[in-house]
């Protein structure tokens, strides 16, 4: 099991960025093809600096990853706006966003600094917002007893709590469309099992950590399960695969 655990956790935090939508991987495996090619777009350091920015950072030959802090979406919307031409794909994560540049762009010191500006202090627009009916607890949700006790409260009080918020998008990952949604009541925040399932069953409503999240598909995953819906989050066949999008809004529903 400890071999298990450490396969879901390095799988987790390398989902973050390669699953986050349906056309980051093969957004990530042109990269390591242009890599193989020899395509450097990255700035070189002067002689005697150090190739780092404390708000910025290479992951790739093409991947930057930009710090972003709580003001993930706030960048994300801001650098989406201006359509720069140096840029391929952005990609939000826990905290920061992935920058996917062009093959062959060049980039200047000058415009790094200028990228990680922060956005202007405006209102997001409202993401759009999704219904999701859940069964709770029972075969559906097996952790829902022992997370309401950790809570402190009887399971239709934790249900009637976990249901009355809204929650937000904050970004996709773990497994392509699997989204972390921000907006948990702190009282029902919960550390991951120590022990993780072999198989979760696909649309099961799990609490991990800050976030709340709902399996696109059956697999391995050390959530706390509480409950299971029958929404579709992910099809391949979708114009758009991923149900849920950063940014968006979701209100859970007792079914």
């Amino acid at each position: 099991m400890q071999g298990l655990s450490a396969l879901i956790a390095a799988s987790a935090s390398l989902a973050i960025t390669l699953a986050a939508t349906s056309i980051a991987a093969p957004t990530i495996r042109r990269m390591m093809q242009n890599s193989k090619k020899g395509l450097h777009p990255r700035v070189k350091p002067k002689n005697g600096q150090q190739d780092t920015h404390p708000a910025w950072r290479w992951v790739s030959e093409r991947g930057l990853r930009l710090a972003t802090g709580e003001a993930t979406l706030a960048y994300h919307v801001a650098l989406s706006s201006q359509n720069l031409p140096e840029i391929e794909d952005i990609i939000p994560a826990d905290g920061s966003l992935l920058l996917v540049l062009r093959r062959g762009a060049r980039v200047s010191a000058d415009w790094l600094t200028t990228l990680a500006t922060p956005p202007a202090d405006t209102q997001l627009a409202a993401g759009l917002l999704h219904e999701v009916p859940v069964r709770y607890g029972g075969a559906a949700g097996p952790d829902l007893p022992a997370q309401a006790e950790r809570a402190g409260l009887d399971m239709d009080t934790y249900i009637s709590r976990h249901s009355a918020v809204e929650y937000t998008v904050a970004f996709l990952g773990f497994q392509p469309g699997f989204p972390y949604l921000r907006g948990l009541p702190h009282e029902l925040a919960a550390p991951r099992r120590t022990s993780p399932r072999t198989r979760v069953a696909v649309g099961s409503v799990a609490i991990g950590g800050a976030y709340c999240g709902i399996y696109p598909a059956s697999g391995p995953g050390g959530w706390q399960i509480i409950g299971c819906t029958e929404i579709v989050m992910f099809d391949p066949q979708r114009d758009l695969p991923a149900r849920l999008m950063p940014g968006d809004r979701v209100r859970f529903v007792a079914a």
